[in-house]
């Protein structure tokens, strides 16, 4: 039986930025917690997030060939967590 305490993995993506930006009411980040804790593709796919972020984070406008960031957004549109 599904609780309603349990977060769908559609739920966990929609709440990623929120909650890497500590903007989760303490009941919602239970939530994400537990979920990530349990559920190997939103644990890699949080994974990819932060990493993301932390490579973004050096990068500086121009340090990507336009024709690459083309790319890679094409690449993620549309994506979704196993």
């Amino acid at each position: 039986m599904r609780l309603d305490r349990e977060l769908t993995c559609a739920q966990l993506v929609e709440l990623v930025t929120d909650y890497l930006e500590q903007r989760l009411p303490i009941h919602d980040t239970e939530r994400f917690e537990e979920h990530v804790a349990f559920c190997d593709g939103c644990s890699t796919y949080f994974d990819q997030m932060r990493a993301t972020i932390a490579a973004t984070g050096r990068l500086r406008e121009g340090d990507l060939p336009s024709e690459l960031q083309e790319r890679l957004v094409e690449a993620f549109r549309g994506w979704s967590p196993a």
